[in-house]
């Protein structure tokens, strides 16, 4: 049995898009564990997130254990709730992906070669997703590996460092003996952590071919303190654990002082250039009036001269 699990924090969004593909993709037998996030309680039916009870990290690990002590239990698939899947075969390619029982976590998505939560910064081998947004009009974004019968040479499933937790599948070992780690933030980081406990127990990451839509915003990280502070939290936690995980020049700490140098290095560039363009103005201002005046030397001669012959004539 393979079940389907989404933390709901807008229960209208969830019923659009999650619940539109976990019911393409479900099976007659499948369990799906929806809940709304605990403690939300918004009047107009969406809910609000409190602290780390909110949390993806806390609300996923509801999830997990709701399923965990299920003997039928081949695979758990977790969805944002802005996530629909895409393939009528869905469950059979998850079967495949997780026929390896050194597999644990499978996503649409990873790279290699991934040393933070901005897991897009490796080299990612497989992405297919598309990313449909509203603002201008709407449009879509396709992944790399999107379209299947233009997959690009360097586009390959297989393992990864990291997988994308907008649509992650979990094998039953992994449901019971892996968990999120309430401590590193609300919502961000949560994918890449539970990657490394996975690879850390010696267990593989995968990408595998399956479709999801991710409707969403042009505006990808909403909270920016939230995505530096799980980022930095990360770090911390698997700095030296893992080759080259949270690792950069230096340990995360010499990192976060070579970003905030790297911070002001682009501010003071910055005003540099808008010294240069005031100076590139005022030469063009200059080089406009000398060129004028020279363009009008003959006009003034001819006027200096005329006046002459009028003081001649006395008139």
């Amino acid at each position: 049995m393979i079940a389907f699990g989404c933390a709901i924090t807008d229960s209208a969004l969830y019923e659009r898009c999650a619940k539109v593909g976990i019911d393409r993709a479900a099976e007659p037998d499948s369990a799906v564990v929806a809940i709304p996030s605990a403690g939300l309680d918004n009047p107009d039916g969406t809910f609000r997130e409190h602290g780390l009870t909110g949390s993806i990290f806390r609300n996923y690990n509801v999830i997990l254990d709701r399923v965990a002590e299920r003997d039928d239990l081949e695979a758990l698939v977790l969805v944002h709730q802005d996530v629909e899947l895409v393939d009528d075969d869905f469950c059979q390619r998850i079967r495949s992906a997780l026929a390896d029982s050194d597999v644990a976590i499978v996503g649409c998505a990873g790279a290699i070669g991934v040393r933070s939560i901005a897991w897009w910064e490796g080299s990612v081998t497989w992405a297919s997703f598309e990313h449909r947004f509203l603002e201008y009009g709407g449009g879509a974004i396709a992944g790399g590996t999107w379209d299947r019968g233009r997959i690009p040479v360097h586009g390959n499933t297989g393992e990864v460092d990291s997988i994308d937790g907008l649509a992650m599948v979990l094998s039953p070992w992994a449901v019971r003996e892996l968990r999120f780690d309430e401590t590193l933030g609300q919502f961000h980081g949560y994918d890449l952590d539970i990657c490394l406990q996975a690879r850390e127990a010696g267990k593989k990451v995968m990408t595998a071919d399956f479709k999801v839509v991710h409707h969403h915003s042009l505006d990808l990280i909403g909270d920016l303190h939230g995505w530096i502070e799980a980022h930095m939290n990360v770090a911390e936690k698997w700095n030296g654990r893992l080759p080259a995980v949270g690792r950069g020049a230096g340990d995360w700490k010499e990192r976060a002082r070579r970003a905030e140098a790297e911070a002001d290095a682009a501010r003071l560039l910055a005003n540099a250039a808008e010294l240069v363009r005031d100076a590139t103005v005022a030469q063009l201002e200059q080089v406009t009036e000398s060129t004028s005046w020279r363009l009008t030397a003959p006009l003034r001669r001819m006027k200096h001269l005329f006046r002459r012959e009028d003081r001649g004539s006395g008139s």
